[in-house]
């Protein structure tokens, strides 16, 4: 199966949601109005966790930096609308849309902005080439970086790219992924791309996940979290809380999988995945 394709859903951009000037949210790409959410006087709770820097620094090693919108069992397919992604015959499209937020937006925005580039499944580029060129508005700052800077396409069908500043990966994908984060320069994001993530856990090159939890269970539908995942830890660098129920975690890598074992009136040991406990 082609890497990248069909996508699984869970990106602002693939939602086509932008915070204009005037703080109005429009939902471009659907053909329904869609009312915002009723929320408190405070759009969101910050937890006192040190947060990532807004700038990030460029760096000789790039980080590959995932952003997604999970339900609480893990589903990311489809958070946009009915029609954004029938894979399996899915039935449940459209499950954030009642808990989206300007707030959720602002964000989102402020993350777009960071990268340094895009690297995309094929039908996720398809989906954002066949919408975000038509955007010409200097002060859309997610139009701007996803029209401007450079994108990188998982795909062994597509030869020719019409959008701006975009390529093909050619070979092999995790290796092609493990030469760009070598580069100088800022992160390396990735929106939606469902079947290119499993590929990029497989291969343990993933640097950070941003993730948009929402109060949903659904039961079936696509997961970040794969059958080939390989066991590791992560840092959890921030939280916040949106008053529509929305909960962010941002993690760092943090190294492999560390285990424990405890027994009553005993020392609790912890030990490495590769380790035998009674040598710790």
């Amino acid at each position: 199966m082609e890497q990248g394709e069909p996508s699984a859903p869970g990106r602002l951009p693939g939602l086509a949601w932008r915070l204009r000037q005037d703080r109005q949210l429009e939902a471009v790409r659907r053909p329904w109005n869609l009312q915002r959410p009723r929320t408190g006087p405070e759009e969101l709770v910050s937890v006192a966790i040190q947060p990532e820097p807004v700038q990030e620094e460029m760096r000789k090693m790039r980080k590959l930096v995932v952003g997604t919108f999970l339900t609480l069992d893990g589903v990311m397919q489809a958070p946009g609308g009915p029609d954004e992604d029938r894979d399996g015959n899915f039935p449940h499209g459209g499950w954030l849309v009642p808990y989206f937020d300007e707030k959720i937006g602002e964000i989102m925005t402020e993350w777009t902005i960071r990268a340094g580039a895009f690297l995309l499944g094929r039908k996720t580029y398809e989906i954002f080439a066949g919408s975000w060129p038509r955007s010409t508005d200097p002060e859309d700052q997610i139009a701007t970086a996803l029209n401007t800077r450079p994108k990188f396409v998982a795909s062994r069908t597509l030869d020719k790219l019409t959008w701006n500043n975009s390529s093909v990966l050619k070979g092999d994908v995790a290796e092609e992924v493990a030469k760009l984060k070598a580069q100088e320069g800022g992160e390396i994001q990735v929106h939606g791309s469902g079947n290119l993530l499993q590929t990029l856990l497989k291969h343990n090159l993933i640097d950070t996940l941003r993730i948009w939890q929402f109060p949903v269970v659904i039961g079936t539908g696509k997961r970040l979290f794969d059958e080939g995942t390989i066991p590791g830890s992560f840092r959890l660098a921030d939280t916040q809380l949106a008053t529509t129920g929305a909960v962010l975690h941002v993690y760092e890598r943090a190294g492999d999988l560390r285990y424990g074992e405890v027994e009553v009136g005993q020392e609790t040991v912890i030990f490495n995945s590769q380790a035998d406990p009674s040598a710790s």
